[in-house]
């Protein structure tokens, strides 16, 4: 029998991401910044910070 009140399921947004930081599915929006040089560049969809390098110095890049 299914849950017609839905209660129990939380208001955790149901992992969709979105809420920024340095962790997967934290969004597309906002900018990956160098921890090193302070650089930044516009976060894209689909491509973490990590993998990003600073194009100034190298440095692996950090979602802001």
């Amino acid at each position: 029998m299914e849950n017609p009140t839905n209660r129990g399921m939380g208001r955790g947004g149901g992992g969709r991401g979105g809420q920024g930081g340095n962790r997967p599915g934290s969004g597309p929006g906002g900018y990956c910044v160098c921890p090193s040089c302070g650089h930044k560049v516009t976060h894209g969809a689909g491509v973490p910070c990590y993998t990003v390098k600073c194009p100034k110095c190298g440095a692996q890049m950090v979602k802001e």
